[in-house]
């Protein structure tokens, strides 16, 4: 049974189909294509779905492959790391203008667009630097940051927009398919990317292979913009009132949990951007919810600590050849898009807080496991394991900030959100590049690096067992389907 057959089923189970209703609200009325399956709700899950998968070959091959540029031109491991965090800060800052520009809009559909294109031509300068074979790091930290502020801008909208498109009970087996078909995206991206980058090894031509990789990554980029802009907006921000009666009223309405676990009830529902920053911080960890939020930002420090540096100890001291590096990265993917589907099943059967908690447990060790052997081989199982841990993390956080905010505040929860996420990526990274630096940048600092992380992550148990022990089960909305 394919996805949208599935879809299908859930329609006959009781979800409407369009409305004239539907059609006459803002963003309801964009053209049909005729090589869409019919239908408006799957013909927007189906363009969602195609965005997710041509975003995912650009973070593929031209997202992941910016540490290994930065080693190329002559950076040094630390400056690689340096490219992997600062410009997330720089990113997560600048995103912080997504609810006020979305309140002035009312759009998240329009600025998640405009967002998108601006990424898209961010990879022009990348490409113009491999072309000229030199780049000093601020000018690459300023075209990457460039990067990740328009990639993060529109994030926290497009959070709001799909919570109010994807029925709820769909999430869970819709989301779950999502990741999937993009970690599939991801691998295709990084596997062309690594052996395009081995054969310009080869030709002696790497660099040039570098830039026609960020071109490619440009393209698939706006390609991912008109999949976007091809998806309806039922709800724009301040179009609260929909007409009486409306199926769709009931479909996008928070549930009686979600309303009272939702991450940040201080912050304003008619202007998400009037809420000052601070105020929607502290709002954040006060909350209900706010030990998960803690959670996920002390988990985010102690992984950062090490994930920047896996690059430059592949490549600089274990002298992968890019093949050899690419396989292995790959692994993780692969990993993660097979892993992808029993997950969804099994998040839709215990919720998303209990996939939360034992995929958290399972991530502690993973840094370690690269201290015994260099073995490819050894090393591929590695990714395989940490692969499909991963997947589970990822697919629970992302559900639990469907479940736990009201689709109303969402925009400005998750700007927060990502603020203290990006601040704890470039603190863990940071800290990182400082041991490692401190120990000689040799085999045995990148040891110490990734024991150290670990140690970080075993630190955040008693975080993870007062979430589980604070009753945030009731967000666990996905329950078995039935019938």
């Amino acid at each position: 049974m394919t996805f949208f057959h599935s879809i299908d089923r859930w329609k006959r189970l009781g979800f409407p189909r369009s409305s004239r209703s539907q059609r006459s609200l803002p963003g309801a009325d964009q053209p049909q294509r005729p090589w869409l399956p019919r239908g408006n709700l799957r013909r927007d899950l189906w363009a969602s779905t195609a965005d997710g998968a041509a975003y995912s070959v650009m973070v593929g091959c031209g997202e992941t492959y910016i540490p290994a540029f930065a080693l190329a031109l002559g950076l040094g491991p630390v400056a690689a790391g340096m490219m992997a965090s600062l410009p997330v800060l720089a990113g997560a800052c600048f995103q912080l203008v997504t609810p006020l520009v979305v309140h002035r809009l009312r759009s998240n559909r329009g600025w998640v667009v405009w967002s998108t294109v601006v990424q898209a031509l961010s990879f022009l300068p990348l490409a113009w630097w491999a072309l000229r074979g030199h780049a000093e790091l601020w000018e690459l930290l300023v075209a990457v940051s460039i990067y990740w502020a328009a990639g993060m801008a529109g994030v926290p909208a497009w959070n709001a927009w799909m919570g109010t498109l994807v029925p709820e009970r769909m999430r869970t087996p819709y989301f779950a398919h999502r990741h999937r078909l993009s970690q599939f995206g991801v691998l295709g991206g990084f596997v062309s990317g690594g052996l395009l980058l081995q054969w310009g090894q080869t030709h002696g031509v790497t660099l040039a292979t570098f830039a026609a990789l960020f071109i490619l990554a440009g393209l698939c980029r706006l390609v991912s913009t008109a999949c976007l802009a091809i998806c309806r907006e039922l709800k724009p921000p301040g179009f609260d009132a929909l007409p009486t009666g409306d199926a769709t009223q009931k479909m996008h309405e928070p549930s009686p949990a979600a309303r009272l676990e939702n991450l940040a009830g201080e912050t304003a529902e008619d202007d998400p951007g009037a809420a000052p920053l601070w105020a929607r911080l502290t709002a954040l960890v006060r909350s209900p919810s706010g030990t998960l939020v803690c959670y996920l930002w002390a988990v985010a420090f102690a992984c950062q600590f090490t994930a920047p540096y896996f690059t430059p100890y592949m490549l600089r001291e274990l002298h992968l050849s890019y093949e050899a590096y690419m396989l292995i990265v790959a692994t993780s993917f692969l990993a993660k898009a097979l892993a992808l589907p029993s997950l969804g099943r099994l998040g839709a059967r215990l919720g998303p807080a209990r996939l939360l908690g034992w995929a958290g447990l399972a991530i502690i060790p993973l840094s370690l496991l690269w201290i015994p052997s260099a073995n490819i081989g050894y090393l591929m199982a590695v990714q395989v394991l940490a692969g499909t841990c991963w997947a589970g993390y990822e697919l629970a956080m992302s559900l639990l900030f469907f479940a736990a905010v009201p689709p109303g505040e969402r925009t400005g929860v998750v700007t927060a959100y990502n603020l203290g996420q990006a601040i704890a990526t470039v603190a863990g990274a940071a800290a990182g590049g400082l041991l490692l630096r401190s120990l000689g940048e040799d085999q045995t600092a990148y040891f110490a690096l990734f024991a150290a992380s670990s140690l970080l992550r075993l630190a955040t148990i008693p975080l993870l067992l007062r979430f589980r022990a604070t009753g945030l089960q009731a967000v666990d909305t996905n329950q078995p389907a039935r019938g």
